[in-house]
């Protein structure tokens, strides 16, 4: 039996509002006919959630028409996230450094195939608390909202580890183009793909679904 390819997830710029929308959508378009997507996290800015359910209107069949998930996210937001997703018609939510008991709450709402994602691990018992609690994919890497991120090498690791050991999907997560490889390398299910790889002049997500189509060749 062959092994899984993996696959593409976009993570957007934090603090997306409503301006952003027309190039968000060209660039989303741009990426899935460039590489094999199969989601993509989208990280709102706070608002009302009427703006936010609009705003998700206007860019989930974007994602959902080139047959890639769109996954909301929205940090400092003091509503209801699941209600923005459904009403919004995403496929599902992601939660970063989610609080004890969150993810076990957000799982009974979720039903009938929606997705809930989690990331900020840094930590491998955090991880494997999210595993428990059902989540879709568990995320290693990324910024968060304000601007950080894990050290790569962490990453790299957590990465590695999770996917020797646990069934539930990861995203391994690179924000430059020299962490590609040796993500790809550790198996992980979905390599996501900070902004700054697949957004603007110098992104080029075709280059990178070149590797990701080698390693393939390479391990089949």
């Amino acid at each position: 039996m062959s092994e899984p390819r993996t696959r593409l997830a976009l993570l957007s710029p934090h603090q997306v509002e409503a301006g952003d929308a027309e190039a968000l959508a060209a660039a989303i378009t741009a990426a899935c006919m460039a590489g094999d997507v199969a989601a993509v996290i989208l990280r709102l800015a706070p608002a009302d959630e009427r703006s936010l359910v609009n705003l998700v209107k206007r860019l989930a069949p974007v994602a959902q028409d080139a047959g890639a998930a769109m996954v909301v996210a929205c940090s400092g937001f003091a509503g209801d996230l699941v209600s923005v997703s459904a009403r919004g018609g995403a496929d599902g939510i992601h939660l970063d450094k989610a609080r004890d008991g969150d993810l076990r709450d957000l799982r009974e709402r979720l039903a009938d195939g929606r997705i809930l994602g989690a990331g900020g691990h840094e930590q491998k018992h955090a991880a494997m608390e999210a595993g428990e609690a059902g989540v879709d994919y568990v995320m290693f890497g990324g910024l968060y909202a304000d601007g950080m991120a894990p050290d790569a090498e962490t990453v790299l690791d957590r990465a590695g580890w999770w996917t020797e050991i646990f069934e539930t999907p990861c995203i391994a997560v690179a924000h430059a183009t020299d962490q590609v490889g040796p993500l790809l390398a550790t198996g992980a299910e979905f390599l996501g793909l900070e902004s700054t790889l697949w957004i603007g002049e110098t992104a080029d997500v075709g280059a990178i679904q070149m590797q990701v189509a080698a390693v393939r060749e390479a391990t089949a």
